[in-house]
């Protein structure tokens, strides 16, 4: 089980900040595996085969702890993450009234 500071690493070794979503992750650990990537190469070194490991480590850890979180679907927590649907929504309804 990973704990903060292995989490911590991993974000700072795929390059993202603080807060990402899953597409930001993948993205960044994409673009990694492709510059380290053994079969993406020309060479093969062993500083690219060591980090490829480090890599796919970090993106596991990651994958697993986002797999872990417990999402929440209230009607509370769903307007927070999309607060442009609660506007325009109260935005039409006020509209309609007014008419």
């Amino acid at each position: 089980m990973p704990n903060f500071k292995d989490i911590d690493e991993a974000r700072k070794l795929l390059g993202i900040g603080k807060a990402a979503t899953l597409k930001e992750m993948k993205t960044a650990y994409r673009r990694l595996a492709n510059l380290h990537h053994p079969d993406k190469q020309d060479r093969t070194s062993e500083k690219d085969a060591e980090k490829m490991k480090k890599l796919n480590r970090a993106y596991k850890v990651l994958i697993d702890y986002c797999g872990d979180y417990r999402y929440s679907f209230s009607e509370e927590d769903v307007t927070r993450t999309y607060p442009h649907e609660e506007y325009m929504r109260k935005w039409g309804e006020n509209w309609f009234n007014s008419i």
